[in-house]
């Protein structure tokens, strides 16, 4: 609770606020299975897994690389059950949908994942210092017991897993300059393993509870001021917190955003705004159009960012667009030409984020948009 990792998942709704549920999910149904030498939790594992590809695939890779090691270093008295056969099913069967969309439209969840390796957290470099934050420098002793304690103690060997699963991916990550977060969501089963050596090592002296409790405490303000919007919107320029976490940066300066854009749309005389449509660079500023801007009389905005892309084109009639997101007219080309600004992005506190400084564009398509809607697609 305490967790940089899970304060943020936790305050920001993200594609891993759903990949920390399903694969902790996943990893604590496996233990059950494991402690009580009984293979009726991997039939909800199954489930789980193939729930958690819709919302993340990342819990799949998951599930793969943890049977793989039951498969080769065991124990594999799990793998030998009807219950096993049946969440192997399930879990094919959930996340089948996903996965054939996928290869129908060319793997784009493999284009976003390459767009996006190793562009935050320092890379391949920082990636083990990053394991740090994510849990506290603080509390880094009860992770690490985590990872040692089934090869100490004879009692947790059938657990061996956890730990394997851990370095596995750890090794995956890295070769695939993957983020340092993808981690992330098997730091509570890691912690909860670590706990068992952290609650023997405080009962034999008081003061050790004492030193955990002040590590505890410790932790969660650390954590706080790093994942939490705590810190004033003034005070994020040139911050450690925009250091560690550039995401708190991106939480401000929308409602100005929208301020800033209806003017520019009433700028456009009335007659050329009924067939204008607004576009975006992103999902967010997309997402800011479609539920900050309704009180604003805005209409939906469209995208060609990610998913928001599958959401539609605008329609042929709208022979203008308030483009949005772009950093001048020569940026807008070859999509878009006759561009004249009508506003700026200002946030108010002077914080660079993808939106500050941004110019409000007022331009025409070059082609019709059935035309321009595959170039306009961009997935990162």
């Amino acid at each position: 609770m305490t967790s940089g990792f899970a304060l943020a998942v936790g305050h920001f709704v993200t594609t891993t606020t759903f990949d920390l549920l399903s694969t902790t999910a996943l990893m604590w149904l496996v233990i059950r299975a494991l402690v009580r030498r009984s293979a009726r939790p991997m039939l909800a594992a199954g489930i789980v897994v193939g729930l958690g590809v819709e919302a993340k695939p990342q819990v799949g890779f998951v599930a793969i690389v943890v049977a793989g090691i039951l498969l080769v270093l065991g124990p594999r008295d799990v793998l030998r059950s009807w219950w096993t056969a049946g969440g192997v099913v399930a879990a094919v069967a959930i996340a089948a949908p996903y996965v054939v969309w996928q290869q129908q439209h060319g793997w784009p969840q493999l284009t976003v994942a390459r767009n996006i390796g190793g562009s935050a957290e320092g890379g391949r470099v920082g990636f083990i210092p990053f394991q740090l934050l994510l849990v506290s420098p603080a509390l880094a002793p009860v992770w690490i017991a985590g990872l040692l304690a089934p090869f100490r103690r004879l009692e947790l060997r059938r657990l061996r897993l956890v730990p394997l699963t851990y370095v596995v991916l750890l090794i995956a990550y890295i070769a695939g300059n993957g983020k340092a977060y993808y981690l992330a969501s098997l730091y509570p089963a890691v912690l909860g393993l670590g706990a068992l050596p952290a609650a023997d090592w405080t009962a034999r002296v008081r003061l050790r509870a004492r030193v955990l409790t002040v590590a505890i405490v410790v932790s969660a303000v650390i954590s706080a001021f790093l994942a939490l919007p705590l810190l004033p919107a003034r005070s994020l320029r040139g911050s450690v917190v925009m250091g560690v976490n550039p995401d708190q940066g991106e939480t401000v300066g929308w409602p100005r955003f929208i301020d800033s854009v209806t003017t520019a749309w009433h700028a456009i005389p009335l007659g050329e705004r009924a067939h204008t449509a607004i576009f975006t660079g992103n999902y967010g500023e997309a997402g800011a159009v479609d539920i900050l801007g309704r009180s604003h009389g805005l209409p939906r905005a469209y995208s060609g960012h990610n998913g928001l892309s599958e959401w539609g084109m605008p329609p042929a009639t709208d022979t203008h667009a308030l483009v949005i997101g772009y950093n001048g007219a020569r940026d807008t080309a070859p999509y878009f030409d006759s561009c004249r600004a009508l506003a700026t992005i200002d946030n108010g506190v002077g914080l660079e984020n993808d939106e500050q400084g941004v110019p409000l564009l007022f331009c025409r398509p070059t082609a019709p948009w059935v035309t321009l809607w595959p170039r306009l697609r961009h997935y990162g």
